[in-house]
């Protein structure tokens, strides 16, 4: 009888997210760039900054591609205390307008992509700024096709979740469920509807207004935030600016996970964050996603006739709920069905953060700690 119940709660529970109006496990939400848009593009209202540490495996590319974007535009690197040669590297770019910064020391209260970014917007003249990350190739027309539709939606922030490496095994267990929780967490039609409560962005290509950033402060409105680029996105709102996030193959993550070690640093470094570093919310998340994940493969083995029905039906409302994801990435079908081995994967990874947390360390990414104040 339990087994039935909870096999029952989690239909519902996976139903009720199927009918969501806004729809968060759809892919609407989406960017093309044209080839043909950068051939006539001026870009010379447009900055890029890219803060890079220790990024000399992946920026020659990065750089490469911004070459190929349109005439006219201006990027500045910052070196982030790299070790690796990265500065040698940008300065080498076949880029006109390149300005490669030495950063300087890391302040208290900053976190270190933060802080290369308020280094690198203070030497920016121009009405529009493109934030890329160092690892992330963009392809050309990209930044053209931002700038329009910016202009055309009247926003003054639209940002891109990239695509991600998607070859190894684990990447293909792992990443599309990544950018899967992200949009349930961060629904993207509320967002660029202009909902209250919801503020989404991707932080890995951003193009934003001059103008806004100045006026809530630069980078240091958000200093410490762990969530950067929804922080961000926050910040844009409060100040009177319309945001927009999607999904795109127009640009592209370099930066590969060959083992599940680095997915879980990617992972663990926010999770806990995105739960406000609340034991009540984690505890609540837990119960939510045992119900969600567990409670259908349990009742398939061990319930009765009824438990297994419910328990088959749950089962297939969530690989259906996953299935847009796969296809937009072009993977598998396939791997829907090992939706509740991902998510216990990914409720692990969320008390791995935890447990970092409340042994003092708030967040650690490329080489650096931030503990607790």
């Amino acid at each position: 009888m339990l087994l039935t119940l909870l096999a029952l709660i989690s239909l519902i529970v996976w139903l009720g997210l199927l009918a969501q109006p806004w729809l968060p496990w759809l892919l609407r939400e989406r960017f093309a760039a044209r080839a043909s848009d950068a051939d006539t593009a001026d870009l010379s209202d447009v900055t890029v900054l890219i803060p890079a540490r220790d990024e000399a495996e992946s920026l020659e590319r990065t750089l490469a591609a911004l070459a190929r974007q349109g005439a006219g535009l201006s990027v500045i690197v910052v070196d982030d205390n790299s070790s690796d040669g990265t500065a040698e590297i940008a300065r080498a770019a076949a880029i006109e307008r390149l300005t490669v910064i030495q950063g300087r020391a890391l302040p208290d209260g900053w976190t270190g992509k933060l802080w290369a970014l308020e280094q690198a917007r203070q030497q920016v003249s121009t009405p529009r700024v493109v934030l890329l990350d160092a690892d992330i190739w963009i392809a050309p027309g990209t930044i053209a096709g931002l700038k329009a539709k910016a202009i055309a939606e009247d926003r003054q922030m639209v940002s891109l979740m990239a695509h991600l490496r998607m070859t190894r095994i684990v990447e293909r267990l792992l990443i599309p469920a990544f950018i899967y929780f992200f949009k349930l967490l961060y629904p993207f039609a509320l967002s660029n509807r202009g909902s209250r409560h919801v503020a989404a962005a991707a932080g890995g290509c951003v193009l934003i207004d001059a103008a806004v950033l100045e006026r809530i402060g630069g980078f240091g409105a958000l200093a410490d935030a762990v969530i950067d680029d929804c922080t961000l996105a926050r910040c844009v709102r409060r100040a009177g600016g319309r945001t927009w996030v999607g999904v795109t193959h127009a640009a592209t993550s370099l930066r590969g996970y060959d083992d599940f070690a680095g997915i879980h640093a990617m992972v663990a470094r926010s999770a806990y964050s995105q739960l406000r570093y609340s034991p009540w919310l984690l505890a609540g998340c837990t119960l939510a996603m045992a119900l969600m994940f567990w409670a259908p493969p349990v009742a398939l083995v061990f319930g009765d006739a009824s438990a297994r029905g419910l328990a088959i039906a749950a089962w297939f409302a969530m690989a259906v709920s996953y299935l847009p994801t796969l296809i937009y990435y072009r993977l598998s079908w396939l791997w829907a069905f090992a939706m509740p081995l991902i998510g216990t994967i990914y409720l692990a990874m969320t008390w791995s953060s935890a447990l970092r947390y409340w042994q003092g360390v708030r967040t650690a990414w490329r080489g650096r700690a931030y503990h607790r104040s």
